[in-house]
């Protein structure tokens, strides 16, 4: 079979020059000619092609398997606009890496426990100071306290006893603070205290609080940076839950670091069957990878680049707090412990900013510190198309551009993420998520396979209550999102809607097993001001709260789903409002034993506008009651049962009947021919499709 080069095409290798032409996949017999060494050479070659008129077409330039070490982000701008493909070489692998390798490694005795030592003398004086490293093509870890424990034990935390000057009842969420009081023994004796940060998990992010003193008479902690947040746990009446990141005296596990910046010295515990003449660890040097740089709001952007079949990996992290998503309550000069929600603030390894029609296909992003693809101002019609990305400081795909009081030029939309695998993220900022559509409209998200995070899958929207918008006509479907939470954060969903989003429709995604730390453990969660959304044809199963849950909306339509086994309810409804604020109907709806509906935090029963009818409900255990109060608010009157609940004007034409399914206690919901379910106007729908398709099928 013919290799697909053609004359105009250039070469990139391990052993190549940046000196030589770059015609020739493999240096010549005389090595006087052959391939460029560096994708930046390539790059400036067809630069040159276009400024004296000789590029006389679509290039490709094909990169030969191995590792690159990038000592810059590698940079596009405007002048690079041309049909460029920067592709794999048939069936290879090259990789490029912002990490430089640490060798000389020996093994020594560190409180009899056997390590791996090695010299890093520009840690001394500050020059690289590390917070990453990758061995053997897996993250290692920094020693932490507590210890997180194995499967299924993932909830080893501590609790803050007391905040100076702060309040348990009534707290506000914007109350920040520097300082904390321990438990007496939770923070251990170290001799590098000031190089151990406290990670405190509450409501919805995290708070990474790099310690500057500890006394241990007080139990009183300091940190450089203020909460974001009232270091409460959620609105329980408890302090919020931590553990201690990067602790010298706690490195005891296989796959724990820790980097001795005094002593200039890296300390590896290895993992079983590891041989330490043949270790590949890497260190990051670079934050980012790539960088597609347009200037939209001059009109001028960077176009018609493709990258297919690379790798982007080894990359640094640290806490970035500021910009447009940022929304008030942040003081000018104040260093902050968390990101925004979703880890909003985070930038990308792959960064994007006035970008029109590119694309990245086929990739892997992997071992990096923040999120993998970040689509910023002005970038339309770019496909994040088949990639596989994770091991991820943050999260996955982040779409953002201006929002509804901003430049026209600086909006941001009509871009393809699909059919990727996306997971392992939050191993830095825990609150990332999968991909991340702010202000952006337009897009589709579809057949990706999300899971294996401590937030949501896929958020979209970033407006909350009902102003003006951008965010419209976004279409997520058949995705396959599973596995998040553990219990580590709370007020999360499979999917996370904000804002009014017209035309904007959930469809054909399989959702299950979130685990909430609290509260809000949802499959398809329409959070505030969430409006003028189609929920349709999902499935939502094994929720740690509820498969759908609404916090406050207008005029959202949910029909034709699978809602089955949710831990409180199946359905539930935060806030009572005068206008409508869903129709909920031709939904099957399976309990094992949970209420089918939950009242909220606000409102009467009574007050409640929304309409339900035509659904199938049925209980594999004895009938609970139809519709629950919540159980943390006693003034929202007594259950009712399924007559109460249909005199109050609900379910009018629904029915209590087993919808044969085949197995729902294994998560197949296929429904028999003879299944009640269709009397009601259910229309049957396969997910046997969901999640990444076959590459001739996107």
């Amino acid at each position: 079979m013919p290799l697909p080069f053609q004359p105009q095409d250039l070469f990139v290798a391990p052993n190549g020059n940046d000196h030589w032409s770059g015609r020739l996949p493999k240096p010549d017999a005389k090595k006087t000619d052959g391939p460029l060494a560096s994708l930046s050479r390539a790059r400036d070659l067809i630069r040159e092609r276009k400024r004296t008129g000789t590029l006389a077409g679509p290039v490709t330039v094909w990169v030969r398997g191995g590792r690159y070490t990038l000592r810059e982000p590698l940079v596009f701008t405007p002048e690079d606009t041309a049909p460029v493909t920067f592709a794999a070489y048939p069936r290879e692998k090259p990789a490029l890496s912002g990490g430089q390798r640490i060798e000389g490694w020996r093994a020594e005795k560190l409180r009899a426990r056997d390590v791996w030592v090695a010299e890093v003398p520009e840690a001394k004086d500050g020059a690289w100071v590390f917070r990453s490293l990758f061995v053997n093509d897996r993250r290692a870890q920094r020693p932490r306290w507590p210890k997180v424990g194995k499967e299924p034990q993932r909830r080893n935390f501590l609790r803050i006893e007391d905040v100076p000057g702060g309040r348990l009842q009534g707290a506000q969420l914007f109350e920040s603070y520097d300082a904390f009081k321990v438990a007496k023994g939770d923070v251990p004796e170290s001799k590098y205290v000031t190089d151990i940060e406290a990670v405190v998990l509450h409501y919805w992010i995290e708070e990474r609080m790099p310690i500057v003193s500890y006394d241990p008479a007080t139990r009183l902690v300091r940190s450089s940076h203020r909460s974001r947040f009232s270091l409460t746990d959620d609105w329980s009446g408890m302090w919020a839950r931590y553990y201690l990141d990067n602790v010298f005296e706690k490195l005891t596990e296989p796959g724990e670091w820790f980097l001795d910046r005094r002593a200039g010295k890296v300390y590896y515990v290895p993992r079983p069957g590891e041989k330490i003449e043949k270790v590949e660890a890497y260190a990051p040097r670079l934050e980012q990878l790539v960088k597609l740089e347009g200037q939209p709001e001059e009109g001028k952007h960077v176009e018609f680049l493709r990258f297919v079949g690379l790798t982007f990996e080894h990359t640094e992290w640290r806490q970035v707090v500021g910009g447009r998503a940022s929304a008030g309550k942040l003081k000018e000069g104040v260093l902050y412990a968390a990101t925004a929600q979703a880890a909003s603030d985070l930038p990308g390894v792959i960064s994007l900013r006035g970008v029109r029609n590119c694309c990245f296909e086929d990739c892997t992003v992997r071992h990096i510190g923040w999120h993998a693809f970040d689509l910023g101002d002005g970038c339309l019609g770019n496909r994040i198309v088949g990639n596989e990305v994770h091991d991820l400081g943050g999260g996955g795909v982040r779409l953002n551009g201006a929002n509804a009081s901003e430049s026209p030029l600086l909006r941001t939309g009509n871009n393809h993420v699909t059919d990727n695998h996306i997971h392992d993220g939050g191993q830095v900022f825990h609150s990332a998520v999968g991909v991340l559509a702010m202000h952006s409209f337009g897009n589709v998200i579809a057949h990706n396979h999300i899971h294996d995070l401590f937030y949501s899958g896929v958020s979209c929207g970033w407006v909350w209550g009902y102003a003006d918008s951008v965010s419209k006509n976004n279409r997520i479907e058949f995705n396959h999102i599973h596995d998040l939470g553990f219990g580590w954060l709370s007020d999360m969903g499979g999917i996370y809607t904000l804002g009014v989003q017209p035309a904007t429709i959930l469809r054909g995604n399989l959702i299950h097993d979130v685990e909430q730390a609290r509260y809000g453990g949802w499959g398809i969660y329409l959070d505030e001001g969430s409006s003028h959304i189609q929920v349709e044809e999902n499935i939502c199963h094994r929720l740690g709260c509820q498969p759908f849950n609404q916090h406050y909306g207008r005029e959202n339509m949910v029909r034709n789903n699978v809602f089955a086994f949710g831990k409180e309810s199946i359905v539930s409804m935060s806030r009572a409002e005068e206008h409508l604020s869903f129709i909920f109907e031709r939904n099957v709806l399976l309990s094992d034993g949970t209420p089918f509906f939950m009242s909220g935090y606000k409102g009467d029963v009574k007050e409640r506008n929304y309409v339900t009818d035509l659904n199938l409900i049925w209980s594999t255990a004895k009938a609970p009651p139809v519709l629950a109060k919540n159980p943390d608010n006693r003034k929202l009157g007594e259950p009712l049962d399924w007559e109460a609940w249909r005199k109050s004007g609900h379910d009018l034409h629904s029915v209590l009947a087993d919808p044969l399914f085949r197995n729902p206690a294994k998560g197949d919901f296929t429904l028999a021919r003879n299944s009640p379910a269709f009397a009601l106007g259910f229309r049957a729908f396969s997910l046997k499709s969901v999640g990444p398709r076959p590459k001739g099928k996107r």
